[in-house]
C-alpha cells in the first residue's frame, strides 16, 4: 500500500515515515502543496495523509484537488480540533480527521479502517432497521432506497450501533470499538461531531432523533430493532 504524506513538520514526518514503513507501507513524503500536486499527478497512491496548515497553502485545497480526480481515502492530520474545521474537512471529502498530538497506534488503526473499507471483501450481508439498510457487501448505507454517503468513521459507527441494537453504549465502549480495542486515543469532541453528522444524514428530524438516542451520563443507543439478512 502506497501512502502520500503531506506534512511540513520535518521531525513529525520522519517519525511517521519510519512507523508506517515498519508496518509495511510505502511512503512518499512532501512538505508543500505544489509538490504534493506534482507527485500525485505522476504516481498512484492508496491513501493520502494531509496536514492542514502548510507554507504554500492548506490541506483542504489539496483534498479538493484529489477529490476532483480520485476517490482514494484521505485522512487529515492537524492541530485544529474545533468542530468547524472537523466538519469542513469531512464535508470536502476527507474520510477521517485526526488531531495532533496523536498516538501512532491510533493513526495506524484509522489507516487500516479506511483501507479496509475501500477494499472490503463481499460478505453477503445486510442490516435492516426501520427505513435504513446497511449493505455490508458494498459498505453502503441507504435510507428509503436512497444512498447516503458516509466517511470511514461514520460507516464504522453505523456498524457499531446496528450490531448492538437497543443497547446503551458508553462513550468508552464506542471508542474501544472504533479503535478495535487498540487502546488508542479518540477525542470526545470528534465523536460528538460524528454522531451529529450521522443524525443529520439518517434522521427525519435530527433535533428529535428516533434511531440514535442520547442517554445523558450513560452514552448512546440504537433505538430500533435490527434484522440481519
Amino acid at each position: 500500500m502506497r501512502i502520500l504524506l503531506l506534512e511540513d513538520d520535518t521531525s513529525l514526518a520522519l517519525g511517521l515515515e519510519f512507523s508506517l514503513r515498519e508496518e509495511g507501507y510505502e511512503v512518499t513524503h512532501v512538505s508543500l502543496v505544489e509538490e504534493c500536486k506534482e507527485i500525485f499527478e505522476k504516481e498512484s497512491f492508496d491513501l493520502a495523509l494531509l496536514d492542514v496548515t502548510l507554507p504554500d497553502g492548506n490541506g483542504y485545497d489539496m483534498c479538493k484537488y484529489i477529490r476532483e480526480q480520485s476517490d482514494m481515502p484521505i485522512i487529515f492530520l492537524t492541530a485544529m480540533d474545533d468542530e468547524v474545521n472537523i466538519v469542513l474537512g469531512l464535508d470536502i471529502g476527507a474520510d477521517d480527521y485526526i488531531t495532533k498530538p496523536f498516538r501512532v497506534r491510533e493513526l495506524l488503526s484509522r489507516i487500516r479502517a479506511v483501507l479496509r473499507r475501500k477494499g472490503k471483501e463481499s460478505s453477503g450481508h445486510q442490516l435492516k432497521s426501520g427505513s435504513i439498510i446497511l449493505d455490508i457487501d458494498c459498505a453502503v448505507l441507504k435510507k428509503e432506497r436512497e444512498e447516503i454517503p458516509l466517511s470511514a468513521q461514520e460507516y464504522k459507527l453505523m456498524l457499531i450501533f446496528m450490531n448492538h441494537p437497543e443497547k446503551i453504549l458508553s462513550r468508552e465502549e464506542i471508542f474501544d470499538l472504533l479503535l478495535e480495542g487498540g487502546g488508542g486515543f479518540f477525542e470526545d469532541n470528534t465523536l460528538s461531531v460524528y454522531i451529529k453528522r450521522l443524525r443529520e444524514k439518517i434522521e427525519t428530524d435530527f433535533t428529535n432523533p428516533e434511531y440514535i438516542l442520547t442517554h445523558r451520563g450513560l452514552g448512546y443507543k440504537w433505538n430500533k430493532r435490527v434484522v440481519r439478512e
